[in-house]
């Protein structure tokens, strides 16, 4: 069988088998054993995402890695059905000429988290943006060739923010650098408008939360650059890192933990949530 191309999802599966074998004790021969497969490469390529695991395979990883926690159990059972479901998200269906192919990973993380800290430091977050700022930022990228290509891929930002109003809404904590805040996109109408909407999210959805890190705060734990870290109802936690050219995935506890202390000690060190109400308010007024 040849290799599958790993997914996102397929990866986060054998993150987390990987994970359960480690914490057993077991190297990948005497895993295989118990397992039942031809050899270790093939334990391998499903704990690195390039093979799929069958839901009914899943009793046997259980009980050769001494699994008896039900709600372990539960969690890895959700994530191999994510795993194995074959289809991209919709938007990704509905926009695929507009984006390139790993754009579907991180749509999927937007639809599938239940919470994300954001650190941004250039850009208000897409999920937060007003069209004319998001229009802004597109065009003056230089990564689309026709303004039909920024109309849609402007089109796409704006319909990605339906997670914040779904059913059961991701909830997002937000640090932004003041750099992001000012500066301008689009004019100072088109800043005034984005920093109002700053303002009536955090008012209007109560999973939102924003603080500002102001120039004054000198150096910190996010130096390097922005970064998002999502949770999920099953799985571990994510951390996505952006440099220019892609995104990373980074999904080892270590990893992750690094960014989860990062953006603990960025939030401790922003102005607190009613101070960052009015760093903002000020700042329309000088747009204005």
């Amino acid at each position: 069988m040849a290799d599958a191309r790993p997914n996102l999802m397929r990866r986060r599966l054998g993150l987390a088998l990987r994970t359960l074998r480690q914490r057993a004790g077991l190297n990948l021969p005497d895993a295989v054993q118990g397992l039942g497969l031809s050899g270790p490469s093939a334990l391998s390529k499903i704990e690195n995402g390039k093979q799929r695991v069958p839901s009914s395979a899943l009793d046997k990883y259980f009980q050769a890695y001494g699994v008896t926690d039900e709600q372990r159990v539960q969690e890895i059972r959700r994530l191999a059905a994510m795993a194995s479901s074959s289809r991209s998200t919709n938007l990704f269906n509905q926009y695929r000429d507009a984006v390139r192919d790993p754009f579907a990973d991180y749509l999927e993380l937007e639809e599938l988290a239940v919470h994300a800290d954001w650190f941004a430091v250039q850009l208000v977050p897409g999920l937060l943006q007003t069209p004319a700022y998001a229009h802004a930022v597109v065009e003056g990228s230089g990564k689309w060739r026709t303004a039909r290509e920024v109309r849609t891929f402007v089109e796409l930002r704006m319909k990605r923010q339906y997670v914040l109003r779904r059913e059961n809404p991701l909830s997002m904590w937000c640090v932004l650098d003041e750099a992001v805040l000012r500066r301008e996109m689009g004019g100072p109408g088109v800043m005034a408008e984005q920093l109002r909407y700053l303002l009536a999210m955090t008012e209007e959805l109560p999973g939102v939360e924003l603080q500002v890190l102001p120039f004054k705060s000198g150096v910190h734990a996010g130096i390097d650059g922005a970064f998002t870290v999502f949770r999920f109802d099953a799985g571990d936690p994510l951390a996505v890192v952006e440099p220019l050219t892609t995104s990373l995935y980074l999904e080892e506890d270590v990893h992750v933990g690094r960014y989860d202390a990062a953006f603990n000690h960025l939030r401790a060190r922003a102005l607190d949530i009613p101070a960052s109400r009015e760093f903002l308010q000020d700042l329309i007024k000088e747009e204005e």
